[in-house]
């Protein structure tokens, strides 16, 4: 292990927390590989499935599984955008940093009908 990766999981496990910007990184060490070799399409399948795994967690699972599911959902996500060349954090801070992008509010006005 590389110094920068012992410092990055002491970090971790000092603060139990890992920002987006890490959590995007590290499913790119994981993963990139294997997820440019599958593609795009090959990778929004399995977030599909994770997605209805959630779901079905959500109806009838336990809190855990929910947990687990929404790990899995996320790190599916992040790793299309991995392959799609998207910093997360740069795209949530741009769309949603300032509030809602609907209203432009912090807390949303829109009507119940539109989106958000």
């Amino acid at each position: 292990m590389s110094s920068t990766d012992s410092e990055r999981t002491s970090r971790r496990e000092d603060s139990g927390e890992i920002t987006l910007a890490e959590f995007q990184n590290l499913i790119r060490e994981m993963y990139y590989e294997k997820d440019i070799a599958r593609g795009i399409d090959g990778t929004f399948m399995w977030l599909v499935e994770e997605i209805g795994e959630l779901a079905s967690s959500l109806r009838g699972g336990s809190r855990e599984e929910q947990c687990e599911e929404f790990a899995d959902v996320f790190a599916w996500l992040t790793t299309i955008a991995n392959i799609a060349g998207v910093d997360l954090s740069a795209a949530i801070r741009d769309k949603y940093g300032s509030g809602c992008p609907g209203c432009g509010s912090l807390i949303c006005s829109c009507r119940d009908a539109e989106k958000p």
